[in-house]
């Protein structure tokens, strides 16, 4: 948990406690990375103002050794400003000010879906091959050829339950529900949706400006190439 309030620490600190948490704190950007290497949490909570190192500067130095789930504190009105933290590598976000009880659930729901295996439609040996993808859902592993390909938690649930219900197109409130656990108040919510499945196609697409595999449903969502099983005729 990294804050220079001392006061949302201590409260955070308390209340996540309290539910069976182990809760260690940071106070400055520089901290939290000393902290995040002598602890190695399952998950980060990372405020964006910070003296030091900014919560972006920290999500930025995360991601490049580390794929935990990090949920990002801000008290920035601009929309974009939001949106950074995710183009970074965050995997959730929440507006300042904000209920603890908003928070937990928002923990709670990132964890469950990163831990969460298995999802109708995957194969009973976990490992599906598209053109040159092999996404392994049993390890939570994905491959581009052989060199493994790094994804978030949320990226590869995000991918697992577009893939295990392939050419089936989902709008972005279904996505939330289903992957982040909650339904979006505001429009601004569906946001998570658009810069995730924005990173996967920077990693997973041969060009990620004009997508083969996770395409857009006009006036829905999104949905993955419909996967043509060994056996299968295709037609057209």
């Amino acid at each position: 948990m990294v804050d220079d309030e001392a006061s949302i620490r201590r409260i955070l600190e308390t209340r996540l406690s309290m539910i069976g948490y182990e809760v260690v704190t940071a106070a400055d950007g520089e901290e939290a990375i000393e902290t995040f290497h002598n602890e190695v949490p399952d998950l980060v909570v990372l405020d964006v103002m910070m003296p030091k190192l900014d919560g972006y500067g920290v999500c930025q130095e995360l991601r490049k050794e580390s794929d935990v789930p990090i949920i990002m504190l801000t008290a920035l009105g601009d929309v974009a400003d939001r949106i950074t933290g995710l183009e970074l590598g965050a995997d959730d976000y929440v507006v300042k000010p904000f209920s603890p009880k908003e928070l937990e659930a928002r923990i709670r729901s990132v964890l469950r879906r990163v831990d969460k295996i298995g999802t109708s439609g995957i194969p009973s040996s976990g490992v599906i091959q598209v053109h040159h993808l092999r996404i392994d859902t049993n390890k939570r592993q994905v491959f581009r050829g052989d060199d493994r390909v790094r994804l978030t938690g949320m990226e590869f649930s995000l991918l697992e339950l577009l893939v295990g219900r392939s050419g089936e197109a989902f709008s972005r409130a279904e996505i939330l529900q289903e992957v982040w656990g909650y339904t979006p108040e505001r429009h601004v919510d569906t946001r998570v949706v658009d810069v995730h499945i924005s990173r996967l196609r920077a990693k997973l697409e041969d060009d990620p400006s004009n997508p083969e595999l996770i395409l857009t449903a006009r006036g829905t969502g999104y949905l993955f190439q419909r996967i043509i099983e060994p056996g299968e005729e295709r037609i057209g």
